[in-house]
């Protein structure tokens, strides 16, 4: 799993016909340590109603299509999940996560 910020919308009239039951976002993958964009934006499916300027939980692969209830639907990403609130703990941070 992966933490994304929503950007926006995509719509479309015309896709696949397994697509025309999904609400599609952009969302920009996150790095969680820093909370700065990773990477470029991508399309993900939405099967849980998150909107824009959420933060989301998403998957990829075969993680995606099997979360979007079907695993030949055309995805490489689906939203999971909305994140309420994250913590991190700088102490294991700073030791590498090692246990002493």
């Amino acid at each position: 799993m992966k933490i994304a910020k929503v950007i926006g919308n995509i719509w479309s009239t015309r896709k696949e016909e397994k697509l025309r039951s999904y609400k599609l976002l952009i969302v920009q993958p996150m790095n969680v340590l820093t909370g700065l964009p990773d990477h470029a934006p991508i399309v993900a499916a939405d099967i849980i109603g998150a909107g824009v300027g959420e933060t989301v939980l998403i998957v990829g692969g075969s993680s995606a299509r099997s979360a979007a209830g079907d695993t030949k639907v055309p995805v490489d990403a689906t939203v999971v999940g909305i994140v309420d609130d994250q913590e991190l703990h700088p102490e294991v941070l700073q030791k590498g996560g090692e246990e002493e």
